[in-house]
């Protein structure tokens, strides 16, 4: 199975060039399932049900969230009818919408994705492992899905690594999103799984995290907001993650780094070219 997994996607700028890219990379990777991160998909906060709408029809098969999901209190709602919108699996009982689904791959695959919260230096939300492990163990790989993509939205490296090697051998990839700077750690562990410390993001990289410069600087040099924090809107660039697996057990086999436009460097998987 073929899978790629892009990473969080910013205001105006990030939604453009997903929108662009995105159904061609489907077409010419022959991609059997797509994974967006949106929560900051509107205006950098948060998602709307019109943008949710729009990643599905560029060729997302899901899209997962994180700590901006209810930034834009509709998602509050129309979470409930959209199946393949998800967000953090941790947080309490009675939350609305879904922490997992299964989603059929184009192929007709049964893909388990999960999304979960990391708790250092963000919201108190239950324990991650915990969680993550009772939807592994309730669906496991290669009985339960032929496929298993974990997203853990967190701030610290540290529990990132921990989730990829808490899971190694139970998913077929387990990717960190949330800092917005993508890393060059990417590698199939030693069971098998495939990770990434962070994807990065899919966004404006003449930017801090994706917003103007100015605000940001203006906050750490004196102190004082003085204004909202706005996307930048220059060109974007496209960061994602491409992962092989085998299709008789569902690990990884294969997992390469892609950057597309902006001003990064470009990055391409080799064994798709």
């Amino acid at each position: 199975m073929r899978i790629l997994f892009v990473g969080d996607v910013v205001g105006r700028s990030g939604r453009a060039i997903v929108y662009e890219r995105l159904p061609g990379l489907v077409r010419d990777w022959k991609l059997d399932l797509v994974v967006v991160n949106g929560e900051n998909a509107a205006g950098g906060f948060g998602i709307t049900e019109a943008i949710y709408n729009e990643l599905i029809d560029a060729g997302a098969d899901a899209v997962t969230l994180g700590n901006h999901a209810w930034d834009q209190r509709e998602a509050l709602v129309f979470i409930e009818r959209a199946e393949r919108l998800i967000r953090p699996v941790n947080y309490p009982a009675g939350t609305p919408g879904r922490g997992a689904a299964m989603v059929e791959a184009k192929n007709g695959a049964r893909v388990l994705v999960i999304n979960a919260m990391g708790r250092i230096f963000m919201d108190a939300l239950d324990d991650p492992f915990t969680v993550v492990d009772r939807e592994l163990a309730a669906c496991p790989l290669g009985k339960g899905a032929d496929a298993i993509v974990v997203d853990i939205h967190a701030e610290a490296t540290s529990e990132k690594q921990s989730m990829g090697f808490f899971c190694d051998g139970r998913a077929s990839l387990v990717v960190g999103t949330h800092t917005h700077a993508p890393t060059g750690d990417y590698r199939i562990l030693p069971g098998g799984t495939a990770f990434l410390s962070d994807v990065g993001m899919t966004g404006d990289y003449n930017s801090v995290i994706g917003m103007g410069k100015d605000e940001p600087l203006t906050r750490f040099l004196r102190k004082i907001p003085s204004a909202r924090f706005e996307p930048a809107s220059g060109p974007a660039t496209l960061c994602a993650v491409t992962v092989e697996t085998d299709p008789a057990n569902g690990l990884a086999t294969r997992i390469g780094a892609v950057r597309l436009g902006g001003c990064l460097e470009p990055a391409m998987p080799t064994f798709w070219s």
